[in-house]
């Protein structure tokens, strides 16, 4: 059950179904039956409306005429339009940070990755996606690129879902770190050209782990 403190209502129980959703807490292709959430999140059945529909506009449930709302099943060729999306938004992201941001920016940066190890070596995956979100809006609002940081916001329940799935792949943690590390170097380096291809090699490498672990599940 959720806390009723500072947060409204909708916006506690719509972080709780996300991460309900992204922990698998409801199967890919369940249904979510209201009276049922109702009651495992404390609220009434309007709130628990609004947040399926919200949930729907960002691709994590779908609702069909005769079952209702149910947890979407994100397939191989949607994941890969995504990671196109990101590989291509990411770059941008890096490249503009690279040439604009503040030494203080930079510094932030350094504090994002910090806790991102941190998260690691705890291993801890709630965290490990928070701190990871963290460093990106971070570089993307540090190059003032608000905008592309809007759309891959709007992607990011999905893009979490998928980074949930391949960090936990054996040996991916560290990778992941480590290109994550290798695109900060660049950016303190202040080369344009170096981080935004450290962002494309990281995106394409996450990629190639999903595109695996489809293809075996399959």
């Amino acid at each position: 059950k959720i806390d009723r403190d500072t947060k409204t209502l909708k916006a506690r129980a719509l972080e709780a179904m996300r991460e309900a959703i992204s922990d698998f807490h409801f199967a890919p292709g369940e249904r979510l039956v209201e009276r049922k959430l109702c009651e495992e999140l404390g609220v009434s059945r309007s709130v628990v409306r609004e947040v399926l529909r919200h949930l729907e506009s960002e691709g994590l449930v779908v609702s069909t005429a005769h079952r209702g709302p149910s947890v979407a099943t994100l397939d191989e060729a949607t994941a890969l339009q995504i990671y196109e999306l990101r590989e291509d938004l990411e770059a941008i992201g890096a490249r503009a940070c690279a040439e604009r941001a503040s030494d203080r920016d930079l510094q932030r940066l350094e504090r994002r990755l910090g806790q991102l190890a941190a998260a690691f070596a705890r291993g801890e995956s709630r965290a490990i996606l928070g701190a990871t979100t963290d460093f990106y809006e971070t570089m993307f609002l540090s190059a003032g690129k608000t905008e592309a940081w809007s759309i891959l916001k709007s992607l990011n329940a999905r893009v979490t879902s998928l980074r949930r799935m391949t960090v936990t792949s054996q040996g991916r943690a560290e990778e992941s770190l480590n290109e994550m590390r290798a695109i900060l170097e660049c950016l303190l380096s202040r080369d344009p050209a170096r981080a935004e291809a450290a962002c494309r090699d990281h995106v394409r490498k996450a990629a190639a782990v999903a595109t695996a672990i489809f293809r075996s599940s399959a």
